[in-house]
């Protein structure tokens, strides 16, 4: 593997598209993947989405490979360049990327780890934009909070994806 990673920007929702059709001519790229959970409908679904919305990087030498082709490519808008200077990526950064995914190919991030007495503040459901006092795990993926309702302390549990510190 000789060359440098580069950044490609790609048009909106097509980074797999664009990662496809730069394999399918030849090139090198990674599109690194995270698990996420989003609301559809009112309900929380999981889902594989780009880790950085529409950018991916390729990997190129600049003495051999001809780059001309890539901002024609379907998917792609163009590479990445400050000022005339394609934007290069540090090789350790790609290395990690790598080095944090699971057998399907998917980023393993370990959610923060939340302190009994932590404020947190919850982000979707029924209670959302409350602030409360975090309890405890109360399951894989459910946690406790202690929350101020109509004055007096309510404790709810929620998706762990459903909270974040509060500042």
């Amino acid at each position: 593997m000789t060359g440098r990673w580069y950044l490609v920007y790609c048009k909106p929702r097509q980074e797999m598209v664009a990662r496809r059709n730069l394999e399918r001519q030849g090139y090198t790229s990674y599109l690194p993947l995270l698990r996420q959970r989003r609301r559809v409908k009112g309900r929380s679904l999981s889902g594989i989405a780009p880790m950085f919305p529409r950018y991916l990087f390729i990997l190129l030498n600049q003495e051999t490979d001809n780059w001309s082709p890539i901002r024609s490519t379907i998917g792609v808008v163009s590479v990445v360049r400050f000022g005339q200077v394609p934007a290069a990526v540090p090789n350790e950064l790609i290395e990690l990327f790598r080095a944090q995914e699971d057998v399907d190919g998917v980023q393993v991030w370990s959610p923060e780890e939340y302190q009994r007495g932590m404020k947190v503040r919850i982000t979707e459901g029924g209670f959302v934009g409350y602030e409360g006092i975090f309890v405890a795990r109360s399951g894989r993926d459910r946690v406790t909070v202690l929350l101020q309702v109509l004055g007096r302390d309510t404790r709810a549990r929620v998706d762990l994806g459903a909270i974040e510190p509060a500042g």
